[in-house]
């Protein structure tokens, strides 16, 4: 099996495999932007995949030495990267409910949960504590019956799940096992560990490091070519 390419983060000088990295594009007019599928064309520059570390790298001028010119990077990219981070998350889970991998409902969610079948269950950030105590009850339930614990999913707006499901009023919904979970929960474990949330923790609440503007609806850097 061919092996991993590595990658070295422009913060650390680390190397490791790019799939663990961040990469990050100059784009014509000299801005750096973000590269999360990791196709962009021209020469990019890697870090650790965390806010901390995008933060340091644009504090200390890191990128225009990585590009051997002047790269614009400002504080704002932060929060530009994880709102690329909340956008991907949010397409992930539109795929999935497409593949019919998704239940929404309050009633099928419990279902889904009590019997097993669940990859991850889905707050919006603003469901009420009530909702929140059943079900996770149900999830109680529904793990006696599984190999591992099913992370519960408390990242995006319900108007987020509102676009990913393609319905109005979207607070609690299930991911279940099967085609499209597994991407859906890649990305999301992508946008907890740039914003630093141990996974064993509870996902925030707040959307402190979001964009603004909502989603629309529907020696020895390293550089690769």
């Amino acid at each position: 099996m061919p092996q991993a390419p590595e990658r070295t983060c422009i913060v650390s000088r680390k190397a490791g495999p790019a799939s663990e990295l961040m990469r990050f594009v100059r784009g014509p007019e000299g801005a750096v932007i973000v590269d999360l599928r990791g196709n962009l064309p021209g020469r990019g520059a890697w870090i650790s995949p965390t806010a901390e570390t995008l933060a340091l790298a644009i504090r200390k001028r890191l990128f225009s030495r990585a590009f051997k010119g002047e790269a614009q990077a400002g504080p704002e990219l932060v929060a530009a990267v994880d709102a690329a981070l909340v956008r991907d998350l949010i397409g992930a889970l539109a795929l999935a409910n497409k593949a019919g991998a998704v239940v929404a409902g309050f009633a099928k969610v419990e279902s889904a949960l009590s019997g097993g079948g669940a990859a991850a269950l889905i707050h919006a950030q603003e469901a009420a504590e009530d909702g929140r105590r059943k079900l996770a009850g149900a999830l109680r339930r529904g793990e006696s019956a599984t190999i591992c614990a099913v992370p519960t999913l408390d990242d995006l707006r319900g108007d987020d799940l509102d676009v990913a499901l393609g319905r109005v009023g979207v607070i609690h919904a299930a991911l279940l096992a099967g085609v499209g979970s597994e991407g859906c929960l890649a990305r999301w474990r992508r946008l907890r560990l740039f914003r630093g949330v141990d996974d064993k923790a509870a996902p925030p609440r707040d959307a402190a490091h979001r964009s603004d503007d909502p989603p629309a609806r529907p020696a020895g850097l390293t550089l690769d070519e």
